[in-house]
């Protein structure tokens, strides 16, 4: 990855590659900064580094140093919990921590050395005496998953660079193109997605703080302000979670406009809704919906401006081999992760996703829900709650929506309005999408919750998906009722 980033440093030395609004650097510097601080790393001795720290250029630096040192960098998201940070630490045993705010974490007896990158001052903390070097592994990207205690997935250069260089073919990204990264780049798909297929191809990338780019704390979002940052970049190209597009989309509904600078918008992490991606094509957004996982180094298939479907995900890259198995779960090959941390080493040739999906005529992948949540009725009909969740969510009047009917002779909503709706407009909208579904997958009752899901709650992953089993212990009681006294509770959960 570095060796390539030097041939643009060769072509285009003055280009800029990076910036924010206290920095700019071009390529030339960019190789410079890389180098020094790979030089300063390995003379500390560092063999796994943390990194905890807001976005900024620095961060993309210490990234590229690590890779050219021959250092396992863990990027820490800063989402996570004290008690995910310090799992985190421990599981994966890291030596050293780099952080931009040494309030962060205390450590009474660490050494710490003062570290400048481009400009920035990090600490560079010793929290543990350094261990055996890991073989190949470049990176280990931890997801805050459904637990406090995620699993760390291990991934060669050669991983990160395959897909890198798959999503700038598939993109035809070129030295013209210009980058905003909206997303933490310690979450895998903006750091390879966002930050090294712009940077193979010599183009830019701006890299304001999370606070510039509207992120308030772990679930908030200022969308004026993510769109004020969006206008002043006069970006190409962006990166989004399903819910951050909902909150620009309803902010352009209501006059506001993008630059016309923007010729490609990802959107990814959990599953959209058709509606959402109507109303964005309606703006004229060029909105394309993709899929990945870490086990392969982030993007497995994606939409594009020549080949795009609704309601798919994009056809596979071309790094990528999918077959599905005899349930429909979505097999994947051709670019796999060495497996889990202190886990045995993955040497399986199909990693099983976990999610069920199929391929249509026209080669374009289509997901039908998580294997895992599936749950069978009481008539023995197997569901998928994403499946009438995201039917129920096409309807305009219903913002999010949670699916229950295991070993039960009906299923049961909880459905979060889409402002302030009815209770007649939302019995509408279940009936439209009844009207949709088999029989078996219909919603028999629905309750409203006036609490919308969300990270802060613990009902939603940092990519937007369900934390079921945390719905399901909010609500359990009231859902239990309904079943037990078939329809006489209200339709109101708290």
């Amino acid at each position: 990855m570095f060796d390539l980033i030097q041939q643009q440093a060769l072509i285009r030395p003055q280009a800029i590659a990076l910036e924010s609004a206290d920095i700019n650097l071009d390529y030339a510097a960019l190789v410079r900064a890389v180098e020094h601080l790979a030089e300063q790393l390995r003379a500390q001795r560092v063999v796994r580094l943390g990194l905890l720290m807001d976005n900024h250029p620095a961060w993309a630096v210490v990234d590229l140093a690590s890779q050219l040192a021959g250092i396992t960098l863990i990027p820490i998201p800063p989402f996570f919990s004290r008690q995910q940070i310090e799992h985190t630490l421990k599981d994966a045993q890291i030596d050293h921590l780099l952080v931009d705010d040494c309030d962060l974490l205390k450590w009474q007896d660490a050494t710490t050395e003062l570290l400048s990158v481009v400009g920035l001052t990090l600490a560079l903390v010793q929290i543990s005496p350094a261990g055996e070097p890991m073989a190949e592994v470049s990176t280990i990207t931890y997801t805050s998953g459904t637990t406090g205690h995620p699993k760390g997935v291990c991934l060669t250069q050669k991983n990160l660079h395959r897909v890198a260089t798959a999503l700038a073919g598939a993109l035809a990204v070129n030295s013209a193109d210009h980058h905003l990264s909206l997303l933490p780049l310690a979450v895998l798909l903006e750091n390879v997605g966002g930050l090294y297929a712009p940077l193979l191809e010599g183009g830019r990338v701006t890299i304001p703080s999370l606070k510039a780019c509207g992120m308030q704390g772990a679930a908030g979002l200022d969308v004026a302000q993510m769109h004020q940052t969006i206008c002043q970049t006069q970006p190409t190209s962006l990166i989004l979670l399903p819910q951050m597009l909902q909150a620009l989309v309803s902010y352009l509904e209501i006059g506001h406009r993008v630059p016309d600078s923007l010729r490609f918008i990802a959107v990814g992490g959990a599953p959209v809704s058709d509606t959402l991606l109507t109303r964005a094509a309606a703006l004229n957004l060029p909105v394309y919906e993709g899929y990945g996982l870490s086990e392969c180094g982030s993007v497995v298939a994606l939409n594009t401006p020549q080949s795009q479907c609704l309601g798919s995900v994009g056809k596979p890259l071309p790094h990528i081999q999918l077959r599905f198995s005899d349930e429909g779960e979505i097999l994947i090959g051709g670019n796999l992760f060495s497996g889990y941390l202190n886990q045995p080493e993955q040497t399986q040739q199909w990693y099983a996703s976990g999610d069920l999906g199929y391929l249509d005529q026209q080669g374009f992948l289509h997901l039908t829900g998580r294997k895992k949540n599936i749950f069978i009725t009481a008539f023995g009909r197997n569901v998928a709650p994403e499946w009438v969740e995201r039917e129920l969510t096409i309807h305009p009047a219903i913002a999010q929506a949670a699916v229950f009917g295991e070993a039960r002779p009906f299923n049961v909503a909880l459905i979060v309005p889409r402002g302030d709706q009815s209770h007649a407009e939302i019995e509408q909208a279940v009936d439209w999408a009844n009207q949709r579904l088999p029989d078996y997958a219909q919603i028999g009752e629905w309750l409203c919750v006036n609490i919308a899901f969300s990270l802060s709650n613990q009902q939603l992953t940092a990519t937007g998906r369900l934390r079921r089993e945390a719905i399901w212990q909010q609500y359990q009681t009231t859902i239990e009722s309904y079943y037990q006294t078939a329809g006489a509770v209200p339709k109101e959960a708290s």
